[in-house]
């Protein structure tokens, strides 16, 4: 019999969920957002790893200022798309696909009508994860925003108890 512990309590907290990251690298990301922000500014990076079934599991942080040196100038996030070449690039030689982007806001984990007409991948079935407050404080899953593309500028939302069931934080094996 092959079972893990972590796996069974994982499975118990967030049965449903669709993206996972690992609590040191979620941990890792979130501090780098806070201090790329500046405390007064979004920030935000992709997040690459592999599906494996209907499972999302991350393992690598991209941020979008390391692509774009300028995107995060104006204070919120103006990323030019020509960047793109490099972030494909990184993908292409890690074997690994973008699985969701995540950026921060001043306010509540809410997406903005920019945000909502500018998925930073237009694709449906991308992820977009909303951090509220800069990231100044450590966030939880149920913290989060988390949105995902349907196609045609429209998305399902997950909130406060959806977002925590769509998106875990920790250990999968």
């Amino acid at each position: 019999m092959n079972f893990s512990i972590r796996a069974i309590i994982r499975d118990l907290i967030a049965p449903e969920h669709q993206i996972s990251c690992p609590t040191l690298l979620w941990q890792k990301g979130l501090a780098e957002l806070k201090w790329r922000g500046m405390g007064r500014r979004e920030s935000g990076a992709f997040l690459l790893g592999r599906q494996e079934g209907e499972k999302r599991r991350i393992t690598k942080i991209v941020y979008y200022d390391d692509l774009d040196p300028h995107c995060l100038d104006s204070g919120i996030i103006v990323f030019d798309g020509s960047y793109f070449r490099d972030l494909w690039r990184i993908c292409r030689n890690a074997d690994l696909d973008v699985l969701a982007d995540i950026h921060t806001h001043p306010g509540r984990p809410i997406q903005s009508d920019t945000d909502e007409q500018n998925p930073m991948i237009g694709t449906a079935g991308h992820i977009a994860i909303i951090v509220p407050n800069l990231a100044i404080r450590s966030v939880k899953p149920h913290q989060l925003g988390v949105y995902e593309y349907q196609g045609n500028h429209t998305w399902q939302s997950y909130l406060g108890r959806n977002s925590a069931k769509f998106f875990y934080i920790g250990t999968w094996s």
